[in-house]
């Protein structure tokens, strides 16, 4: 591992992360910036999610790994439920043509995702090697999708890291009004159940804060990453009929 004229460590492949302090600082041209180069194999990203750092670049660039202080994370028991999503949960809980799904489609979840980029973005942070590197983690059951179906059709979603009882939320999609908004009510509500403590987020946006997100100091954040990790992972799955019984306003929202 070397440092480049910008003090900014290279990976090898199969090298040890830089402590996250050593991340640049809010004032710097990149702030939350470690490192970068290395590689996105599954032992790779396990290592870096378990240390609270994240892949995050464009097209053409290196792999670049960030660990941001502050960092966005949702309480779970802090989600803000808006009355209009409130009457969505409703009516989609009542009807036999809409359900949850978990873990049933998730290369077309993230392949989705990756399309659809982000708001103020010209192109997608998720490029092909990106969906490759989670579709390995899923495979190796530490990447998840939860997915709104209506009629039969997937029609939004979103996907996530878990290790532990440690999760990361990574993106969503939609192409029907609210689906993302839904499948992430399905996501606090699960993790109210299973007892997740906090969802990462990453990096502050006024979506996420109107949802109850909030920042917090990144040596908080890595502890509670480390006090999840030390518990055993819950089970993603639940059947469709217990969705119902999840999915509901009370169970979301106290």
């Amino acid at each position: 591992m070397s440092a480049n004229p910008l003090s900014l460590s290279w990976l090898e492949s199969g090298d040890v992360f830089p402590p996250v302090h050593h991340a640049w600082g809010g004032n710097s041209q990149a702030p939350g910036l470690l490192c970068a180069g290395g590689d996105l194999s599954v032992s790779t990203l396990l290592r870096a999610y378990q240390a609270g750092i994240f892949p995050w670049f464009s097209p053409g660039q290196p792999i670049l790994w960030w660990s941001p202080n502050p960092r966005m994370v949702l309480n779970p028991a802090q989600f803000r439920l808006h009355t209009s999503l409130r009457k969505q949960l409703k009516k989609f809980a009542s009807s036999p043509q809409c359900e949850i799904r978990v873990d049933s489609a998730f290369e077309t979840v993230i392949q989705a995702c990756a399309d659809s980029g982000r708001g103020g973005q010209s192109g997608t942070w998720i490029v092909p090697d990106m969906v490759q590197a989670y579709v390995d983690l899923h495979r190796a059951g530490m990447a998840h999708s939860v997915e709104t179906w209506m009629h039969d059709k997937l029609v939004g979603g979103l996907y996530f890291v878990a290790i532990g009882r440690a999760v990361f939320g990574e993106s969503m999609y939609h192409k029907v009004t609210d689906a993302s908004k839904i499948a992430l009510a399905a996501l606090i509500a699960m993790c109210r159940h299973v007892g997740v403590h906090q969802i990462d987020c990453q990096q502050n946006t006024r979506h996420l804060a109107s949802f109850g997100a909030a920042e917090m100091p990144r040596a908080t954040f890595v502890e509670g990453v480390a006090e999840a990790l030390r518990q055993p992972a819950p089970a993603w799955r639940f059947s469709p009929v217990y969705w119902n019984c999840l999915l509901t306003p009370a169970a979301i929202n106290t």
